[in-house]
């Protein structure tokens, strides 16, 4: 049953077309959504945006993991690791460093 909304027809060259399905596929939207939320002025989804902050989240989730796993063998008794916990506590303050910095980049998306 056709839709009794009323249309907007447009000619486009192939390269126009082109351009537009490509974009509308980056947003994840279908080509009359896309174009109408771009002549409307409102915001388009960024698949790449939202697959990027994903990509930063497992790596935080990664430098988590790290940092337990480095005070795990800093809480060991019978590691004869003594000489390096100074570098490994220094390695963990650099891991939570780079979590707040990776926290911050992520929050400002």
């Amino acid at each position: 049953m056709p839709s009794k909304l009323p249309t907007i027809k447009m000619y486009l060259t192939v390269s126009e077309h082109t351009k537009i399905t490509a974009n509308a596929e980056k947003a994840g939207l279908s080509n009359s959504t896309y174009a109408k939320r771009i002549c409307l002025g409102l915001p388009t989804p960024s698949l790449e945006k939202q697959q990027n902050r994903l990509e930063l989240l497992r790596i935080n989730a990664d430098l988590g993991r790290l940092g337990g796993l480095f005070k795990l063998c800093l809480s060991e008794k019978e590691t004869p690791l003594e000489p390096l916990h100074q570098q490994v506590r220094h390695v963990l303050k650099e891991i939570e460093a780079r979590q707040r910095e990776m926290k911050a980049i992520i929050l400002s998306m």
